[in-house]
């Protein structure tokens, strides 16, 4: 079965490459909108799917993956900061803080009728940053195309005291939990390069 990742993310490609699986890229056209009282976990379900859905109409036979990252502190959503102002806004309210990093997943195959649909959900912790150490960062231009002001997989490490749970999600995609979800579903195993 031929498999599309609906998703420009150079690190969501960059992840699934790593498993030797072959796939297409195709970029979702979706609007990414927030609903009002609708918690984290639901937000990324539901962004994954329609990120999938909207691709997979054009491609009825193959199977699509879609996914969604989101930074969430205490349940207000870090989407991405439009500007250097705002990347600095959400790592000074970052500091010293946990806070959750939340991926959708959605496997769409509409040829077989199968709609797949999970989450993961990885903790950071950010050391106490000092004024310095936020501006540093910024000025680093790190933080403008990443949920939260930060990307853990660059210099964003360096404002982490401590993670929990799956690294992999906190870059954008979740590989054990997809592998798992691919073996159980479609019969694609990641070991064998699909």
């Amino acid at each position: 079965m031929e498999i599309i990742l609906a998703s420009a993310s150079p690190r969501r490609k960059e992840i699934l490459q790593n498993t030797k699986l072959k796939f297409e890229i195709e970029k979702s056209d979706i609007e990414e909108i927030i609903l009002e009282n609708e918690s984290p976990e639901d937000m990324v379900i539901r962004l994954a799917y329609e990120k999938a859905f909207d691709v997979a109409k054009k491609n009825k036979d193959k199977l699509v993956i879609g996914a969604d990252t989101i930074v969430a502190l205490d349940n207000e959503v870090l989407g991405k900061p439009k500007d250097k102002q705002e990347a600095y806004q959400m790592i000074k309210k970052l500091s010293n803080k946990t806070h959750k990093v939340i991926t959708g997943i959605s496997l769409i195959n509409l040829k077989e009728n199968k709609v797949i649909k999970d989450y993961v959900v990885s903790c950071v912790t950010f050391k106490d940053l000092s004024e310095d150490s936020i501006k540093d960062y910024i000025n680093t231009n790190e933080s403008l195309d990443k949920a939260g002001a930060y990307g853990i997989q660059g210099y964003g490490a360096l404002l982490v005291k401590t993670i929990q749970g799956d690294y992999f999600n906190i870059v954008g995609l979740p590989i054990s939990r997809l592998s798992d979800l691919l073996k159980d579903h479609f019969d694609i195993n990641l070991f064998y390069g699909g």
